[in-house]
């Protein structure tokens, strides 16, 4: 885990957040599905949130019950910095989705681009024990990851590429009859040099 921890806390020591391949200045797609299955007043985790301005785009909302995970702090303290004072307002917790035991419930969690990474199986299936134990019954989860043609790595670390129904397997299989398709959808995100990146967006409904 201090291997992963050091290659992210690495990559963003590098470069400037606006030319990681994953930057997006307005994190539309994302605030669209959030205000679409929650509410301000529900609470949210970002999985992998890093330096995203998703935050930003959440306050601006009116969404206040914010949490963001990542295993680097030097991704969080780019998004801290940038924030300023309304930085006080969300719930910072660095650590792997992996290991970290969740000391309450959200409505929505959601994960851009983080459970593509999860390459052996006993990671994806303590992501998603983790998933589940911080999920409200009736909260959703939406997960992005890359599409099947997709990228075959990011950040020089391999993936794994997915359909809906792949996706859908592998948590029925890890977490038989606990949660239910509630859409899908592709995504196409455009990198800072131009270059396209498909998605599959799940979103998924705890029962």
């Amino acid at each position: 885990m201090a291997d992963r921890k050091d290659h992210w806390d690495k990559v963003y020591a590098a470069r400037d957040e606006a030319a990681l391949t994953w930057f997006e200045r307005t994190p539309d797609q994302s605030v669209s599905l959030i205000a679409r299955y929650g509410t301000p007043e529900g609470g949210l985790v970002d999985i992998g949130g890093g330096a995203s301005r998703l935050p930003d785009a959440l306050l601006d909302a009116g969404f206040r019950d914010i949490s963001v995970l990542d295993l680097s702090g030097a991704a969080l303290d780019v998004s801290r910095k940038r924030l300023g004072a309304r930085a006080e307002v969300v719930n910072w917790i660095t650590g792997s989705v992996t290991e970290w035991k969740p000391d309450r419930v959200y409505a929505i969690w959601h994960d851009r681009a983080v459970f593509h990474f999860l390459v052996d199986a006993p990671d994806r299936a303590a992501y998603l024990h983790t998933m589940d134990r911080a999920l409200a019954e009736g909260g959703h989860a939406i997960i992005a990851t890359f599409a099947e043609d997709g990228p075959e790595t990011c950040s020089n670390l391999p993936v794994r590429r997915y359909h809906s129904d792949d996706l859908i397997a592998e948590v029925e299989a890890t977490l038989p009859g606990r949660f239910r398709r509630v859409d899908d959808m592709p995504h196409v995100h455009i990198t800072p040099k131009g270059n396209r990146q498909p998605f599959q967006i799940t979103v998924l409904r705890k029962l």
